[in-house]
């Protein structure tokens, strides 16, 4: 009885590993490929800035998911969020969050956005993500920073190129969803409440 109750132990401490995720992980060349497609968004980036970004990006997305005590898939994650078990990590927090850190560099010649994917099917949900771009472009020219996607480990890549998503600017798609709500801000001057 002994043996079957440590083989069963064993099998759950397994599993429960298997569903948790670890911590993500990145490399320096992870950081020179995002820093190399910041710089190629236009001649006029600032090199030092699309490397200050890109590690940002990368670092700050570990950070985000240990202060969220992320140990799961994602939409695992947003469950309990949902139910009160866990105060932040749904994919608005990380897009609020990283917009805001990367904005405190001060960035001369890049610029930040904010973008939603509402759902293709029944089956999905919608989904928040911070973009970078060059300055006075618009986020379509620019390139995702996802780290909710992947629970942390920083998902990027240019705006078109992510065909999992049908991104739009965050606030045609809240004027969309809320035209009354977002009329009343407008004309009484606080959008940022969106």
């Amino acid at each position: 009885m002994k043996t079957l109750f440590a083989v069963l132990a064993c099998l759950c401490v397994l599993c429960l590993g298997a569903c948790s995720t670890s911590a993500p992980a990145y490399t320096q060349n992870d950081v020179t490929k995002l820093a190399q497609t910041l710089r190629d968004l236009g001649p006029e980036v600032d090199p030092a800035e699309a490397t200050r970004a890109a590690q940002i990006a990368f670092s700050y997305s570990r950070q985000l998911a240990t202060e969220y005590g992320v140990t799961t898939s994602p939409i695992i994650h947003n469950v309990r969020v949902n139910e009160g078990a866990k105060e932040r990590g749904l994919c608005v927090h990380y897009a609020e969050d990283m917009q805001r850190r990367l904005n405190q560099e001060g960035f001369k010649t890049l610029q930040m956005h904010r973008a939603i994917a509402l759902p293709k099917t029944p089956f999905n949900i919608d989904h928040s993500t911070a973009v970078i771009s060059r300055r006075g472009d618009d986020m379509y020219a620019g390139v995702i920073l996802d780290p909710w996607r992947d629970a942390g480990d920083l998902f990027w890549s240019p705006t078109q190129d992510d065909t999992r998503y049908n991104w739009r600017p965050r606030m045609e798609v809240l004027e969309e969803l809320y035209p009354e709500e977002f009329a009343a801000a407008r004309a009484s001057g606080v959008l940022s409440q969106f």
